[in-house]
């Protein structure tokens, strides 16, 4: 039996996701609407394209109906305001249909050979691993480095620092991989193992998602004490996940501070847990965001049972918490050379500061890195020490940069808080369908 030829086009249109962009509903922010047939991580790869371009997510709306599912986005760029420029529209437009090819920075890593790391962080633990590549003629190209909860994982990008080849002679990785698992392992007992891997570059998936499937894997939400889960209470998020048993849902509800790629982060780790995200709100105001979720897993069933709950709340925190490394920022911008992440890294450590999160490129022949930089018991450095480490590296290669958070769409009236807690999630399911039928389309205000 053959399809109807409108059939066809009608089946096709519908999977292929539609996306409008508007700048004339909302004064204060560009609206991103995204409509397609429903697939598990759509969400994600509509988010992804987003926070890729550095835009602030400052309300969101998500719906689902059957097969079918609509989300909408009130972004701003990086200094607050709406999105004018053409090219950036376009990119998103571009991105967020079938087939689109990747980011040229995505692109470039392509004949590069990739290095996983994951182990039991410590100080000076990176200054080692940089000098072991340095010693082993690896050029560092890309990296991207996150500690959290005593635990590390990396993404190191690496080619023949002579050559600028591939690095391919298999005896050699063996040889690069053995000499990093020894620093990984230090010199105590690592209980979960140090691992590092070898990986083809085009085979990896999105390079902050890969982190948090390293750290997931290595289980960093598992608090090594309950000494330092209580000390560093009062910075936690607060997250709570409840059941609607009538309607099938477990309900998440997250309140904590607002930050950059927040909302990447929460629904990469939902989905990578296999939870399909069916409705929610993204909510900010000043400083601080409120996110709901109404999930199933993959297999439409519920969250079914007390550990499996307190799993999902571990882990969502654990997301959260990684990219929002604390620390004082210090960027290096200076010609390349060899050896250089290990020279300066190095001096991070004999000065006793401690890195807990690092961005490491190269554009053409300059070296462009940022490390978040403690001291060796985690506290904020010594001013004094920052001084003397910029002096010796140089005060025109490296700067502290002081970051702010970014402008917010806009501030909720006084008095229209939204109540804490689990219990808030019943309550909001109404208020944010009623949103959701003027914002797929109808909505008229930002507020």
């Amino acid at each position: 039996m053959e399809w109807p030829a409108c059939l066809d086009e009608f089946l096709s249109r519908m999977n292929t996701p539609r996306v409008v962009i508007d700048n004339a509903v909302c004064p204060t922010a560009t609206l991103v609407k995204v409509d397609s047939a429903r697939k598990h991580g759509v969400l994600l790869e509509a988010v992804q394209v987003l926070t890729d371009l550095d835009l602030s997510i400052n309300k969101g709306y998500i719906s689902s109906d059957g097969r079918w599912f609509m989300d909408v986005f009130h972004v701003t760029d990086p200094l607050g305001r709406k999105l004018t420029d053409d090219s950036v529209i376009s990119y998103i437009e571009h991105s967020l249909t079938p087939g689109a090819a990747p980011r040229s920075g995505a692109a470039a890593l392509d004949g590069l050979t990739a290095l996983e790391l994951t182990g039991t962080d410590r100080p000076g633990l990176l200054s080692e691993v940089f000098a072991v590549l340095a010693d082993l003629g690896c050029g560092v190209v890309e990296a991207k480095v996150w500690t959290h909860n005593g635990r590390i994982a990396a993404l190191i990008f690496i080619r023949d620092e002579d050559s600028g080849s591939p690095i391919e002679d298999a005896h050699r990785i063996r040889r690069v991989e053995a000499r990093l698992r020894h620093v990984l392992k230090g010199h105590r007992d690592d209980v979960r193992g140090a691992k590092t891997t070898t990986v083809p570059s085009p085979s990896l998936t999105h390079s902050d998602r890969r982190l948090h499937q390293l750290m997931f894997a290595d289980r960093d939400y598992e608090r090594i004490s309950s000494a330092e889960a209580a000390s560093s209470s009062s910075s936690q998020p607060s997250i709570s996940v409840q059941n609607w048993l009538e309607r099938g849902y477990s309900i998440v509800n997250i309140q904590c501070r607002d930050r950059p790629k927040l909302l990447f982060d929460i629904v990469c780790t939902l989905t990578d847990m296999e939870y399909v995200v069916f409705h929610g709100t993204i909510d900010t105001d000043g400083d601080r965001a409120h996110e709901e979720f109404y999930i199933r897993h993959s297999d439409g069933s519920p969250i079914s049972s007390e550990a499996e709950r307190q799993r999902v709340i571990q882990c969502l925190q654990a997301a959260i918490e990684r990219r929002a490394s604390e620390g004082l920022r210090l960027e290096l911008c200076a010609m390349d050379r060899r050896g250089l992440l290990a020279d300066v890294t190095r001096t991070f450590r004999e000065n006793g500061l401690s890195v807990t999160r690092a961005e490491v490129s190269t554009k053409g022949q300059m070296a462009i890195n940022v490390f978040y930089v403690t001291d060796a018991a985690g506290h904020p450095a010594d001013p004094k020490i920052i001084h003397a480490v910029i002096e010796k590296i140089g005060s025109k290669s490296l700067k502290v940069n002081e970051e702010r958070p970014p402008p917010s769409c806009q501030k909720r009236p006084a008095g229209d808080e939204p109540a804490a807690g689990g219990g808030a999630g019943l309550f909001y399911l109404g208020s944010f369908v009623k949103r959701n039928l003027y914002n797929l389309g109808l909505i008229r205000s930002c507020s």
